[in-house]
């Protein structure tokens, strides 16, 4: 029987010989994106084409690229975030989805605590004055006791809860579902984003959740509060968050995401209380690692499709 043809999207395990070798050793026909760039439009349709097995990254998964591919029956992800694929499109294709949530969830964790931990400290304001070469201390305030809300609790979020508990924080939480998180006390959104020191978010972009922190949301948190965003950046709106940097309506902002990436404007780079990472959270040696033998393992599990 001939091998399926698995073509391999994602920049990131592309670039991994590990992943490539154990996804070799289960399909020795592959496709590999040996250039490292992004692949969109006809670049990506050409690439995935006669592909009967995929494996994506952040590439866009839509409608019209799935009319151009009628050979490809199984999408694996390389990642958890699924705001690039749209579900009813398989759906209508009769393309399956494998996916694995959590397998970055300590990644995003750590980071979320690192710019909790920056953003509280003023480490970004210290290191843009370093960087002019003034040596001019600044007096920040401890995680340590601060209450913090996490918006969103699912493998991130309770994580985070976790990795929080020796700085001894009051920690609120909200969701759509019923949390189940030790040491986290449900809330409704406007109480947690009143009473917090730190706002973080760990929620997928939906429709639903776009903009969930906007202009009204922002108004609602106390003037020495911190905002972490490791999730996506629609889900903030980033002019009404700058605005309220500016403003002095919010103490300090954590940033690993934005609304375009690369951004279209470095905004958010130009404030001193801006702690901004490029999209690096759910990235690490182990977590990469975890994610590249997920998406191998949704292909191995579905071989059945992929050969039919």
């Amino acid at each position: 029987m001939r091998e399926p043809l698995v073509a391999v999207a994602s920049r990131s395990f592309s670039a991994n010989a590990r992943l490539r070798g154990e996804l070799l050793a289960a399909f020795p026909n592959c496709r590999f994106n040996e250039e490292g760039g992004r692949l969109e439009g006809d670049a990506l349709a050409g690439f995935l084409n006669d592909a009967a097995g995929a494996i994506v990254g952040v590439e866009r998964i839509d409608r019209p690229l799935l009319e151009r591919l009628p050979q490809l029956k199984v999408v694996s992800k390389y990642g958890v975030g699924l705001d690039s694929i749209d579900l009813d499109g398989l759906a209508e294709h009769g393309v399956l989805l494998a996916w694995t949530p959590g397998t970055n969830a300590a990644a995003v964790a750590e980071l979320a605590l690192l710019h909790m931990l920056a953003t509280l400290r003023r480490v970004p304001e210290g290191l843009a004055r370093v960087n002019r070469r003034e040596w001019a201390p600044l007096t920040g305030r401890l995680l340590a006791g601060s209450t913090v809300g996490l918006v969103g609790v699912g493998h991130v979020g309770r994580t985070l809860a976790a990795l929080l508990e020796p700085f001894g924080c009051d920690l609120l939480g909200y969701d759509v579902v019923p949390i189940d998180a030790p040491g986290v006390r449900e809330v409704p959104l406007a109480e947690l984003l009143a009473r917090a020191d730190v706002v973080t978010l760990h929620v997928p972009l939906t429709p639903a959740t776009r903009h969930l922190i906007g202009e009204a949301e922002l108004a609602l948190m106390k003037p020495d509060a911190v905002l972490v965003n490791t999730a996506r950046g629609g889900v903030v709106d980033e002019a009404a968050l700058m605005h309220a940097l500016r403003d002095g309506r919010l103490f300090a902002a954590g940033l690993d995401v934005l609304e375009s990436e690369p951004p279209t404007t470095w905004e958010a780079a130009e404030i001193e209380t801006v702690f901004l990472t490029p999209h690096l959270a759910g990235s690490s040696e182990q977590s990469n690692l975890a994610m590249g033998r997920a998406a191998v393992r949704g292909l191995v599990d579905n071989r059945a499709a992929l050969v039919g």
